[in-house]
This record gives structure tokens, C-alpha cells and sequence, in this order.
């Protein structure tokens, strides 16, 4: 009974006709049923964890949905109603998942009493509302795709010599290629694009603090840590254990000495890296020793040694998004038994999955657009860059940040050439305004050049979401 009012809960905010909600229970059942079996459906008990079952059926919806979103362009209405639905169906379970705490309630007689209530788990009770936010953020952004017409898609082997059917990533060849005009892309087109460029990447910094809050919060399986080696030189290797323990220790600098050509190399160093503090703190927490992790180096140093390895750790990450997951990470979702965490977990990986797609290939059309203006210019774009990588987004500023704002409005080609018309004359406006003032006359100089170079400025237009790189990913 209490499995048939959670869907028939979640089965009536769909809508829709008789038979199209009898259509969608019927569904929602079968997925139910399978999820409580654990993904075995020959009910010899043989089946994953519900926490597992929740994340791989999150994984595989978003692969079905979005596995198809090759181009720029607004999703397949079928699939965008199917994905809407479905994920509200997983996400319904965390509707469920609560805790206790007190409250004060006042009987009849006037006698205040302290019980405890239940109310949903306060970290999906933050970080769920955000997640459907950034969802739909994402979506609406590929929706203002729809009436552009400056830049088309090809088929890979079609053209790859005419000017503006450039490719970035050459491995990818199931993608079709980008050809824009023979001049390369219009200056309202082009600052457009980077408009839409800086929006995912808001969503993308957001999406992957969260996913890093939540992976630090699960516990390491002891399964992983029997495969470890007893000290953090061994995980690293003599020449990056030495690097990472010198006196003088610049972590920029210190990435710069990496081999970071393949995603192989990569995940390898991030794999070690990870190793290393998992081995470092169970040493700093070992009060035996005589164990096998105890250690002769001191605590303060170990904490050190710690703490560099997680600030180079995460500058990996922040450098290069969208890397296969780590040893640890897949060990960790494997593992967990929170139900809660599993669904957060997988639903903002999911969402740093589609946010660092559609990151790429909008990077595809600026690219194929340098190189329409400008042949002569050589293949120097890199994945992510050093600059401001120390800025890493921490979660709860992000979920306050989203809380605060409202969600913004669509903004197509169409809308964006007329904003700038608002803009431009917004900006005229409060330079009538400086010239009217008694300031100094270097001031307004100043200020005009700061309101001219504010005007495409995609911070200012949201207002309270500012930048993640100013609050600290």
C-alpha cells in the first residue's frame, strides 16, 4: 500500500489523458519493481543495493536521453518529456528519506513539550531543490539554440577541407562537424555564443561542487583500502612524492611538471593522488604505533603533505572536467548503502556530464569560427587552463547563490541583440548621469570605460548568481 501511494503520488503530478496516466503506472511499476529487486529479476536476491539500483537507473535514463545531443540545438521534445518525467519518478524517493528533529508543541492545558517531527534529510533537503534547478537551467540553454542560423552542422568526411569545418577534437568521430560562414561568425553571434558559453559554465562549476561534496561525504570501503600500500610513496612514486614534500611547495607550479597529454595519464595521476591522502589520513589517525600505518613522520607534516595533495588533486579536476571517475570514486559508488547519497550523487554527475557536453561544443563553434577568420592559427586550445584554477566552488555557496536567484529567462540570438539594445541604453544613461555629477572629470572617464566593458557582462544580468570563481570551484 505504501509503495502504491508514492507512485500514484508521483504518477499525478504528470498529468495528462486516462490512458496516458494509466500508460505511465504501469511504467513507473516496472521500474519500482526492479529497483526494490535490486536490478535482479529472477528474485534470487542476487542483486545490487537499493542506493546502487537508484544510481544506475539515474545513469542509464540520462545515457537514453541524452546520449543522442550531438549538436547545439533544443532537445527532441519526446525525449525532453520523457526525461522530466521519468527522473521525477527516481527523485520522488527522496521525498521519503527523513529525520528526526525536535519541536516544541504546545497541548491544550497551555504546557509547552519538546517532540521530535520528521522532516526530509536536510542535505537533500538543500542540494535536491538546486540539482532540478541546474537541470532545467541546462535545458533552457539548449532550447535558445533553436533560431540561430549561423553555424550548421555536417557530416564528418563532408567538406573537413573548406574554411570554418573545423573540429577540435579529432578521436570524436561519431560527432558531426561544425561549418560556419566563410567569414567566420557575426560580432552579435560571436558574443552571444561566448554569452552562452560562461551561462553552462556556471552550471557546470555548481554541479561539480556538489558531486564533490557528496563523494567526500561517503565512506572509503575497506575493500579499497586493503589495496593500498602502506605509505604515500609508494602510491606516488619517488618523483612526485619528493615534489609534493619539499619545503617550498607551489601547486601550479608543481602541475606544470605533470604528464598530463592523455586521459589515461590523467586519471593515473588522480588515482595516486587519491591513494595518498586516504593512506596519509589513516596514518594521522592511527593512535597504534606499532600497526602497519603507523608512521615516523610527524603529525603536522603528514597534515601538510595532506593538504597539498588534495589542493593539486582538485586543481586536476577543476583543469580537467568530464575525466572518467577515479579508482576511489568508483569504489565509493559501488559500495554505498545511502540511498540519499547515491541519488545525489548520480543525478549531479549526470548533470556535469550534459553541462561539460554541451561546454564542448559550444568550445567547437568558437573554435571553428577563430579558425574561419583566421587559418593561420594553430590548434592551441587546451582543455581547461591554469588560470584561476585555485578558485574551486564549494557547494553551500552555490546552492545560496541558486536559493537567491531567480531562474533566467531564455535568452535566444533574438533576445540577446535586443538586450544589448536595453543595455547600450541603460549605459548611455548613467553616463549623462556622471557628466551631470560634480565628480572628477578622470572618474568619469573611468566610469565610462567600466559601464562599456559591463555591458555583455552575463553576471551582471542574473545579478545574484555571481561567478563561482569569486566566491572561491
Amino acid at each position: 500500500m505504501g509503495e502504491d501511494k508514492m507512485m500514484k503520488g508521483s504518477f499525478s503530478r504528470s498529468g495528462g489523458s486516462n490512458s496516458l496516466k494509466y500508460s505511465d503506472l504501469t511504467t513507473m511499476k516496472e521500474k519500482f519493481a526492479k529497483l526494490l529487486l535490486g536490478e535482479d529479476m529472477s528474485g534470487g536476491g542476487k542483486g545490487v543495493s537499493s542506493a546502487l539500483a537508484l544510481s544506475n537507473a539515474i545513469t542509464n535514463l540520462a545515457a537514453s536521453v541524452f546520449g543522442e545531443q550531438r549538436k547545439l540545438e533544443p532537445m527532441d521534445p519526446e525525449r525532453k518529456a520523457r526525461w522530466k518525467k521519468e527522473v521525477d519518478w527516481l527523485l520522488s524517493v527522496t521525498e521519503h528519506i527523513v529525520e528526526l528533529i525536535p519541536k516544541i508543541q504546545t497541548t491544550n492545558d497551555g504546557t509547552q513539550i519538546e517532540i521530535m517531527t520528521t522532516c526530509q534529510r536536510i542535505d537533500l533537503h538543500m542540494n535536491i531543490p538546486a540539482l532540478r534547478k541546474l537541470d532545467a537551467m541546462l535545458i533552457e540553454y539548449l532550447d535558445n539554440f533553436r533560431d540561430q542560423k549561423e553555424f550548421w552542422y555536417v557530416k564528418r568526411n563532408e567538406d573537413d577541407n573548406e574554411n570554418g569545418n573545423a573540429q577540435r577534437n579529432e578521436d570524436k568521430w561519431w560527432l558531426p562537424t561544425v561549418k560556419v560562414p566563410p567569414n567566420g561568425l557575426s560580432e552579435v553571434s560571436r558574443r552571444w555564443l561566448q554569452f552562452q558559453k560562461e551561462s553552462v559554465n556556471q552550471v557546470l562549476k555548481a554541479v561539480m561542487a556538489i558531486n564533490a561534496q557528496v563523494l567526500s561525504e561517503m565512506e572509503t570501503p575497506e575493500n579499497y583500502i586493503e589495496t593500498l600500500p602502506k605509505n604515500g610513496r609508494a602510491s606516488l612514486g619517488d618523483v612526485i612524492y619528493k615534489n609534493i614534500t619539499l619545503e617550498s611547495f607551489d601547486p601550479l607550479h608543481f602541475i606544470s611538471t605533470l604528464d598530463l597529454t592523455t586521459e589515461h595519464k590523467i586519471v593515473d595521476i588522480k588515482n595516486r593522488i587519491e591513494a595518498s591522502i586516504v593512506i596519509w589520513k589513516r596514518k594521522m589517525h592511527n593512535k597504534d604505533a606499532k600497526s602497519s600505518w603507523g608512521s615516523s613522520v610527524s603529525l603536522e607534516k603528514r597534515e601538510l603533505f595532506e593538504e597539498r595533495a588534495e589542493t593539486v588533486l582538485l586543481l586536476i579536476k577543476h583543469k580537467f572536467p568530464g575525466m572518467p571517475q577515479s579508482s576511489l570514486d568508483i569504489t565509493k559508488i559501488q559500495y554505498n548503502k545511502d540511498v540519499g547519497q547515491a541519488i545525489l550523487e548520480s543525478y549531479s554527475r549526470i548533470l556535469e556530464s550534459l553541462a561539460h557536453t554541451v561546454m564542448s561544443r559550444i568550445e567547437d563553434v568558437i573554435y571553428a569560427d577563430s579558425m574561419a577568420r583566421d587559418p593561420s592559427l594553430e590548434n592551441s586550445r587546451k582543455r581547461g587552463s591554469t588560470e584561476g584554477a585555485l578558485n574551486i566552488p564549494n557547494s553551500e555557496e552555490e546552492i545560496q547563490k541558486l536559493n537567491c536567484m531567480k531562474t533566467p529567462t531564455s535568452m535566444t540570438l533574438s533576445d540577446f541583440m535586443g538586450w544589448h539594445v536595453e543595455q547600450d541604453e541603460d549605459a548611455r544613461e548613467m553616463d549623462y548621469n556622471a557628466l551631470d555629477s560634480s565628480e572628477d572629470p578622470s572618474k568619469i572617464t573611468r566610469l565610462h570605460e567600466n559601464v562599456g566593458s559591463k555591458r555583455v557582462s552575463y553576471i551582471e544580468s542574473l545579478g545574484a548568481l555571481n561567478s563561482p570563481t569569486k566566491a572561491r570551484y
